[in-house]
Order: C-alpha cells, then structure tokens, then sequence
C-alpha cells in the first residue's frame, strides 16, 4: 500500500487568489459542487455505486480506494470549504442539515467510507475554526488535490503522543495514536498530542505523505468497519514544525465542538440503519412475502423508526442555526448527546428487526446483512455512551432549556 491516498491525474486548480489572501470568489475552481443542496444531491447520485463495490473492499486492513476517487471526483472532498476555497459550503452553520444529510448517503452507500469521510470533514471544519488564514488557503489547497484528511485522537495513556520541543519552534514526536482510520491512505490527519511541562493538548497536523508513521496492523481485527484502515500509528520520530501546529493549546476539547459533533457520525450511523431497511424490503419482495401481517408488521416499526431517525437530524440542524447557538454550549451538546442516543437505539432496534424479517437465509454471504450487521454494530460503539445520556439528563434536570 502507498503511504498516502493519491487519486488520478486531475487538472490542478489555480490557487493564486488563495495564495495572495483574495477572499472574493474566482472562476479558478473547477468543482462541480458550488452549494450545499448540490452537495447532498452528488452524495445521494453516489450511495448507491457505493453499495454495488461495498462488498469488494470488506477486508480486514483494505481502504476503499477507489471510493475516494469517486468522491473526489463527485467534488465531495473539498465540499467543507467554502465557494471561495472551492467548495460546497458545507462549513456553515445554516448548512448543517444537507451536511448531515451528505454523511448519511454516503453511510447508507458504505459504513467504512461513510466513517473515513466523516473525519475527512471534520479535520477540514477544525481547521477552519482553529487555523490561520494561510492554514486554511493552503490545506484547502491540498483538499482540492485529493488529499485525504481525518482526526486521530485515541490513544493509550502510557504511549500517547508527546510532543518534544527543538529549537527554532519546532518539536520531535514520541508515542502512538490507536484506532487511527485511514492510517497508510491520509495525507494529513490532524492529531492531538500533550506539550511539555503539562502546557496542555496541541492539535497539529502531520505532513504523513513525507513522514509517515509506522503503522501496526495486527492491532486492527475488527468485528466490523474492516476496511477502515483503523491501525495503530507510531509516530515516534517524526518531526513537525510550528506552521503544522492548528490552534491554541486544547482548543480541541473545547465545548460544543468536541461533543457537539456527535450529530456528524450519528448521520453516517443513520445511512446505515436506512441501507439494512431497503435491503429488508429488498429481500421481502423478492421473495413475494409482501402480504405476510408479519412482515408488514415489522417494515412498519423501521419506517417509523427510520423517519423518527430523520427528524432528529432535522432537529439538530435546526439547534445548530438557532442564533444563540455558539454561545449556548452547553445546550448544543446535551442535544447531541440526545441525537446521538436516539440514532443508537434506532439502528439496534432496526438491526434487530432485519434479523427477524430475513431469517438465518438472510444471513448468508453474498446477501449484504451479514456486512451491514458488523459494520453498524461495531460504528456504534462510540465512546462513552453511558455518559452522553447522563449528561442529557443532569441537563433537564437542572432546569435548563434546549432554546436559547
């Protein structure tokens, strides 16, 4: 495998409206993709050619390649940035439902993707609420030709990263990340590690299309997402410099937008659950049970839940234009912790009820269930979900209202 992801010959765009600090828009951008609802269409065209090669890159250790020159292709890797940078507008604040609606298309056409594309987002958003302007004109840039990007933040905490200060700003990395999805194809994952002296957790990120870090991947047996590329990644070593440093010290963990981006995978879980219903009546017609009280019982249950699972995204989109929104953190993440809750127990209720309408037979390899059921089960297994709904609670419990 190549060391980063790098899609075919494409003409390269002009960046030198970027590169001279223009913020007016300019015809040097060739994305198809200018606004969100034409984002979320592209995404929703895409989902099924994705389903159709889902099967083919099921492996354990294997990255869907050629998926990602898809969306490359489709424009949906710059789809974050602004028109200005060549994007779809996906970063704002009012296009938070056709985002969410974008990540759930390509869930429902391949969970693995769906994951991998969902950090390749949200490194972008990072990078433009925390970076510099010349940060964000020049990964914008490295977006447009295809690079892949992603969040790295689990680790271990005796082999955490740590950054080792060097002269003239620059620091030596120590230690590891683990479940580090799409380690081997991102060209830039952004990464959290501690700076010395217990001066805090510093998001940076790694140039690892010239140094890539030593990957591990024994450590990736998953029950599902296999093709995720989720190894672990040493990264002792390497060198950085103060011009890959995004942000001020812990500005990640800053609320809302640490927890309040739960609503981003909590979308890609829904395209999940939506594939395993269509897939359900799928089966069912094809095997002329559409008249069974019992089956019609059952498809009725996922359509409410699957609708229910619609109006929560919704809801969240519209929590998140509210105009108190930026300053209400609290709120913002009680309500993602909400949304995320709810989408839980709709795909376990929704994988729950497949399993009942297609049987042991349903089961089977080459049908899709088998894949769908690992996939889903495993990407809901977020951290903390005990925590999220406790915190829901404590909330409400306060007193407190989810409108500013």
């Amino acid at each position: 495998m190549s060391a980063v992801f790098i899609p075919g010959p494409s003409a390269e765009p002009d960046t030198a409206a970027i590169e001279t600090g223009s913020s007016a828009p300019t015809a040097a951008f060739s994305s198809r993709l200018a606004t969100p609802a034409q984002a979320e269409t592209a995404a929703a065209q895409i989902a099924p050619r994705l389903f159709a090669q889902a099967g083919a890159t099921d492996e354990v250790g294997a990255f869907p390649v050629q998926e990602f020159a898809w969306l490359q292709a489709a424009g949906l890797l710059t789809a974050a940035l602004p028109a200005t940078l060549g994007g779809a507008g996906l970063h704002a604040p009012a296009a938070t439902l056709p985002l969410l609606h974008t990540l759930q298309h390509i869930g429902r056409g391949n969970l693995a993707v769906g994951r991998i594309y969902e950090g390749h987002l949200n490194a972008l958003l990072l990078i433009q609420q925390l970076g510099t302007a010349a940060q964000v004109a020049r990964y914008a840039a490295d977006a447009r030709a295809g690079k892949l990007f992603g969040v790295w933040n689990t680790e271990i905490p005796a082999d955490g990263v740590r950054l080792e200060a060097l002269p003239n700003g620059r620091y030596r990395l120590r230690g590891a990340k683990t479940f580090a999805s799409g380690a081997g194809h991102l060209a830039r994952p952004l990464i959290t590690g501690a700076l010395p002296g217990g001066q805090g957790w510093q998001l940076f990120v790694l140039p690892a299309d010239s140094q890539p870090p030593t990957l591990d991947r024994s450590f990736w047996r998953p029950l599902g997402m296999r093709a995720t590329a989720s190894f672990r990644a040493d990264l002792t070593g390497l060198e950085i410099g103060p011009e890959d440093l995004t942000g001020p010290p812990d500005a990640y963990y800053r609320q809302p937008g640490f927890s309040g981006g739960a609503i981003r995978f909590a979308a890609v879980q829904l395209g999940g659950a939506e594939a395993v219903f269509e897939e359900t009546r799928r089966f069912l017609q094809g095997l002329g049970r559409i008249d069974d009280p019992y089956q019609r019982q059952r498809l009725g249950e996922m359509s409410i839940a699957l609708e229910s699972g619609r109006h929560w995204l919704r809801g969240a989109a519209e929590h998140a234009a509210r105009p108190g929104a930026p300053a209400d953190a609290e709120a913002t993440v009680a309500y993602a912790n909400m949304v995320r809750t709810a989408i839980e127990t709709i795909c376990l209720d929704m994988l729950q009820l497949a399993e009942r309408c297609v049987g042991a037979r349903g089961l089977l390899e080459p049908l899709p269930f088998e894949r769908l059921h690992r996939d889903l089960t495993h990407y809901l297994r977020q951290p903390a979900p005990d925590g999220a709904l406790a915190d829901v609670g404590r909330f409400v419990l306060e007193g407190k209202s989810f409108v500013s």
